[in-house]
């Protein structure tokens, strides 16, 4: 376990979630932004806002830690952001699922209207999302307003481009304060926490980080959280050999194909039975 930056006292955020660092980002929660923070997030490429950037401190455990906007070039990451916040507004009140996440998880499309019909859902995920840019998200309006009686969260995959940097244990510290995030805001909706899926091949460094964070997480004993669930998925998507299912993937060996949301949602069924707003 790493040491924290500043005292907790310090670094407690408006939503009342605790962060191990100050940054120097001028509008650290609520909708919408002001001039000064839109150019923050949209002139600055997000290594330049990492914690420690404005001091010339290198401080990579705490990346995943941290909120931190997306960047895409100019605003093409806001953008996307700002959709989400305009569906949580037309979506006020009681919904069923709140699905939170990167790519995998705004690409349910079609398949989650397969899968859950009669269930209505808000989908904020952003692909190439990270834990820190989810918690930007969660910060800046990205759910206020809702009221969600299950909370779907499957975020950490894209931690994995920097874990040489940040190591294993922040990557899954920083799926854990996700879910401390969300608890804080939603304190009587069903967490299901799923472990980020398997992409690419035994030996492949991706591959292996991804199983090191998987693992990193159960020390973390999220479940002591009567009202979560964690889902883990690895041998639903991988041979007995460790190579993943193919059928599973779309070809770059990381995204669901159709078949493979078909696995995860029937792994999810059990575990939204009975939430439906009408219930």
């Amino acid at each position: 376990m790493f040491f924290l930056a500043v005292p907790f006292a310090q670094a407690q955020s408006a939503t009342g979630i605790e962060y191990p660092y100050v940054t120097a980002e001028p509008q650290k929660t609520g909708w919408p932004l002001t001039a000064e923070e839109r150019a923050y997030v949209v002139d600055k490429p997000e290594h330049d806002r990492r914690p420690g950037r404005e001091s010339n401190k290198h401080l990579p455990k705490l990346w995943p830690l941290v909120p931190s906007a997306g960047y895409f070039g100019g605003d093409a990451w806001l953008k996307l952001h700002e959709a989400h916040v305009k569906t949580a507004q037309a979506n006020q009140g009681p919904l069923d699922v709140l699905l939170v996440g990167d790519s995998i998880t705004i690409q349910w499309g079609d398949s989650w209207k397969k899968h859950f019909p009669d269930l209505k859902a808000v989908n904020i995920g952003i692909g190439g999302d990270k834990t820190q840019n989810v918690l930007w998200r969660l910060d800046h309006g990205g759910v206020e307003g809702l009221q969600p009686k299950a909370i779907v969260l499957m975020i950490g995959n894209n931690n994995m481009f920097f874990t040489p940097e940040t190591g294993i244990e922040a990557a899954a510290l920083g799926i854990e304060i996700c879910v401390k995030n969300l608890r804080q805001k939603f304190p009587n909706a069903k967490i299901i926490v799923a472990k980020i899926l398997p992409a690419h091949a035994p030996g492949n460094n991706f591959y292996e980080d991804i199983k090191k964070t998987n693992i990193a997480l159960d020390p973390l004993k999220l479940e002591r959280d009567p009202k979560l669930r964690v889902l883990d998925l690895w041998s639903d998507f991988t041979n007995a050999d460790g190579t993943i299912k193919k059928e599973l993937f779309t070809p770059d060996n990381i995204h669901l194909s159709p078949a493979g949301y078909a696995v995860y949602a029937e792994k999810l069924k059990p575990l939204l039975k009975g939430v439906s707003v009408e219930n």
